[in-house]
């Protein structure tokens, strides 16, 4: 009888922990079956950097089975991209992360995700003010630095810096594009003997346009020593038009992005003398908001590192 009692008795006290362990069980795999919808505005899918970019940042989300991410092209356009943001806030996305073509035309639907409650992360480029959760981007100013440095070392170095020079713009209407630009002239602007030519024309970013500009410029002013272009595809686009007008071999290029396909393999090719890597940030993006739905804290800025490639170095960056 007494052996009985001590039976039913333990079956009561383990009943409760049973459950609970089942509860647990049960919470647990709720959590980890946790779907989340992340919602991406990309500027456009037809550059080479942004090509690479949504790759990165894809292949990242392949490694979260819980992650359903969608990207939006938004054509260079910004009234797509727009569009774009208010249909991943009508969806209440559990993250929304935008790269924008220009940062005042997108700060204010920005804002209005960002006040609706849903973690906003802007990638690669700024929107103004701080209504965002997290940027994630390339440190613009760092990149043009370096660049500004190694173009005044090959003229001559610090103090003695003597040349032709040539600048080709990105877009005026991206911080990225200024920042480069204020970054290379830390150092371009310091040196009398470096004599900037041309005019500040708004190229874009793309190679065309580029070539069209350094074809002007070379009509006016054939003997240019040094051509930093705000990235590798314009650089490209320079150094093109400088070889149909047969002075290739006499200015040097530099650039930035240096993706593995591409500004990598011009200076390999010895097309480009250097360019400066400005990594995607979009595998960075996704890892970042896995984080913060997860619970955990999260800095406001995160700025990720450049490296110079050259011709003594750009075996290592070209794709296999």
């Amino acid at each position: 009888m007494n052996r009985n009692r001590r039976l039913i008795t333990s079956a009561l006290l383990a009943t409760p922990f049973a459950g609970l362990a089942l509860d647990l069980n049960k919470a647990w795999a709720q959590g980890a079956a946790k779907k989340y919808r992340f919602g991406f505005s990309q500027v456009t899918t037809l550059e080479p950097w942004r090509v690479q970019f949504n790759k990165d940042m894809k292949a990242e989300a392949a490694k979260h089975p819980n992650v359903d991410l969608v990207i939006a092209d938004g054509g260079d356009r910004t009234d797509k991209q727009n569009a774009d943001m208010e249909n991943f806030i009508t969806q209440k996305m559990d993250a929304i992360f935008i790269s924008p073509k220009e940062s005042a035309g997108l700060t204010g639907v920005t804002e209005k995700a960002f006040k609706a409650g849903i973690p906003v992360f802007v990638l690669d480029r700024p929107v103004n003010g701080d209504a965002y959760t997290q940027f994630i981007g390339g440190d613009n100013v760092v990149i043009g630095r370096e660049a500004g440095k190694f173009i005044v070392k090959e003229l001559g170095g610090t103090g003695n810096a003597k040349g032709n020079f040539v600048e080709v713009w990105g877009g005026f209407g991206t911080q990225a594009s200024h920042d480069r630009h204020d970054g290379a002239f830390e150092s371009i602007g310091k040196e009398p003997g470096i004599k900037v030519l041309g005019q500040r024309v708004d190229c874009d970013w793309k190679q065309d346009k580029a070539y069209d500009y350094m074809k002007t410029v070379l009509r006016v002013n054939p003997q240019i020593d040094f051509v930093f272009a705000h990235n590798d595809p314009m650089a490209y686009g320079s150094y093109l038009a400088a070889k149909d007008a047969g002075l290739e071999k006499k200015i040097k290029f530099v650039g930035a992005d240096g993706l593995p396909n591409e500004g990598a393999v011009w200076v390999q090719q010895g097309a480009l003398t250097a360019t400066f890597v400005y990594p995607t940030p979009g595998a960075e993006g996704i890892r970042q908001a896995l984080k913060l739905l997860g619970g955990e804290k999260i800095e406001k800025k995160i700025l990720l590192p450049t490296q110079g490639i050259f011709a003594s170095n750009a075996k290592q960056f070209v794709a296999s």
